[in-house]
């Protein structure tokens, strides 16, 4: 059986006599108020960082569009100039209406140009339809001459 040591009381207080007599436990306030302040410093830090790395995902969907644009008016603002329009809508929520030219998915292209990453598609899409998709505003894929959406959700279809 395992041998269970008990230390007696006097041997805590001899102890804790012993460390207030060597200095090891700190007796002045003002030492014990910058450890207080300096600890709780520590502890505010990790709270913000916590938060912030672990905040709440955007639903793009319950967010009213900042911008309300055809495909045909942002084509011409791209044409336009390009590195404004990536600063203007990146990161955005903007509802975009266009005709649909290839479905694929979750995946739809309006008018050849405009790519969305459709949440969800709960009636079938047809080549040709008109529809309103609500998204953000990834960036402009330079390779591949495409505006990028993702989290789309269709508006309605026309």
């Amino acid at each position: 059986p395992p041998v269970s040591v008990h230390v007696p009381l006097f041997v805590y207080i001899f102890l804790y006599i012993y460390a207030i007599e060597s200095k090891l436990i700190f007796t002045h306030t003002l030492m014990k108020k910058k450890i207080i302040i300096i600890l709780l410093a520590i502890i505010a830090a990790i709270t913000i960082g916590y938060n912030y790395i672990y905040k709440e995902a955007r639903n793009i969907s319950k967010e009213t569009p900042e911008f309300i644009i055809s495909s045909s008016t942002l084509k011409d603002e791209l044409i336009s100039n390009q590195d404004l329009v990536v600063k203007k809508y990146l990161d955005k929520t903007i509802q975009v209406s266009g005709e649909i030219s290839h479905v694929d998915k979750n995946f739809v292209i309006l008018d050849g140009y405009i790519t969305t990453q459709i949440t969800s598609i709960k009636s079938p899409l047809n080549i040709g339809e008109k529809i309103v998709i609500k998204g953000r505003f990834i960036g402009y894929d330079e390779l591949l001459e495409e505006l990028k959406l993702d989290q789309c959700t269709i508006i309605n279809k026309q």
